[in-house]
C-alpha cells in the first residue's frame, strides 16, 4: 500500500463527485435560517472536509455559492484555478514552499468556478476545505466541459484539462 492509499484508509475517505477523495469532518450544530433567496432551506454555520487528490486525479471545475477555504496539510502542492463570473482566470499554488510563492491557505470566493490538481507526477496532496455557510449539495454545480467552454471560450485549454467530459 502506498502513502496515499494508507491515508485514504486511515481517514476513511470516499470518492468525491468532482474527483479525488473526501470525508466530512465537521458540520456545525447551529444553522442559519435567514439566507438570501438564492439558497433553498437552512444551512449549517460551517462545514469542513478532508480532501485528497493524487497526480492521476483532479478536482474538476465546479462552483458553490459559499466561500471555500483550502488548508494545506501534506504531500505535494496543489495548483488551483479559478474563473470568476466575469471570466477572469487566476492560478494559485497551495503548499508550504513560501519562497516559491505558495500559500498554505486560500479562499475561493463563492460563485467562482474552480478546479485543482496535484503538482508533479506520482504524488498526492491532502488538504482541508472549510465552507461557510455550510456546504450543501443543492449549492454545488458541476458543469460539462461543453457548458463551461461555451461560457468562457478563451479558457478552453484549462477547462478541457480540468473537466471530465
Amino acid at each position: 500500500m502506498n502513502k496515499f492509499e494508507d491515508i485514504i484508509e486511515k481517514l476513511d475517505l470516499q470518492p468525491h463527485p468532482e474527483g479525488g477523495y473526501f470525508k466530512e469532518t465537521y458540520r456545525s450544530h447551529g444553522e442559519i435560517d435567514t439566507l438570501k433567496e438564492s439558497y433553498k432551506g437552512n444551512r449549517n454555520y460551517s462545514t469542513c472536509i478532508y480532501f485528497l487528490l493524487t497526480s492521476d486525479t483532479f478536482s474538476a471545475f465546479h462552483r458553490i455559492k459559499q466561500d471555500e477555504i483550502w488548508h494545506f496539510y501534506d504531500g505535494s502542492p496543489i495548483r488551483l484555478h479559478t474563473i470568476s463570473s466575469t471570466g477572469v482566470h487566476s492560478e494559485f499554488v497551495i503548499g508550504r514552499d513560501f519562497d516559491k510563492g505558495q500559500v498554505p491557505q486560500l479562499v475561493v470566493p463563492g460563485g467562482d468556478w474552480f478546479a485543482a490538481s496535484v503538482v508533479g507526477e506520482d504524488n498526492y496532496a491532502l488538504v482541508g476545505c472549510t465552507v461557510a455557510p455550510g456546504f450543501h449539495f443543492d449549492d454545488f454545480e458541476l458543469p460539462t466541459r461543453k457548458e463551461l467552454i461555451s461560457k468562457f471560450p478563451k479558457h478552453k485549454e484549462v477547462i478541457t484539462a480540468l473537466t471530465h467530459h
